[in-house]
C-alpha cells in the first residue's frame, strides 16, 4: 500500500490529499528516508511523522483493506512516540493557552516586554 493511503486509512490525516501533501513537504519518513507519496509500506517499517509541531514515530503492524474505525486503529499501527515529546507538545500549548487566550488580538506594549523578560531569563 502506498504511504499516502496508509496514513489515511490509519487515520493521521483527514484526506489522502493531505498525506500526500505531508510526503512531498518532507514530513515523512520510512526507515530514517525521506520518501514519496507513492512508496510502499511494509509490515516492521517504521514512520517517522511531522505534523502540528510534533514528530510521531509508528511502527507499522499490518496493512489495512480500507480505511479504518478509530476504534481499529491499533490493529494496524503501534504509536512509539516517546513519552517525554508528547509531554513537551503538551506543555508548550497549555502555556500558550495559559498566557493569551485565542481572538484577544495582538499584545500591548507591555505584554510584548513582559514575554522578552521571561525569554531572557530562560537563556
Amino acid at each position: 500500500m502506498r504511504i499516502d493511503k496508509y496514513l489515511w486509512c490509519t487515520r493521521y490525516f483527514k484526506t489522502r490529499n493531505q498525506a500526500t501533501e505531508a510526503c512531498r513537504k518532507g514530513q515523512v519518513r520510512i526507515n530514517g528516508d525521506p520518501c514519496k507519496p507513492s512508496r510502499e509500506v511494509l509490515p516492521t517499517d517504521k514512520i517517522t511523522l511531522r505534523k502540528n509541531q510534533l514528530e510521531m514515530q509508528l511502527t507499522v503492524l499490518e496493512i489495512p483493506e480500507q480505511r479504518v474505525g478509530a476504534k481499529w486503529v491499533g490493529l494496524y499501527r503501534q504509536d512509539t512516540t516517546p513519552a517525554e515529546t508528547l509531554e513537551e507538545h503538551r506543555l508548550i500549548r497549555s502555556s500558550q493557552e495559559y498566557y493569551r487566550q485565542k481572538g484577544t488580538g495582538r499584545p500591548t506594549k507591555k505584554d510584548r516586554r513582559d514575554l522578552e523578560s521571561f525569554t531572557d531569563d530562560a537563556e
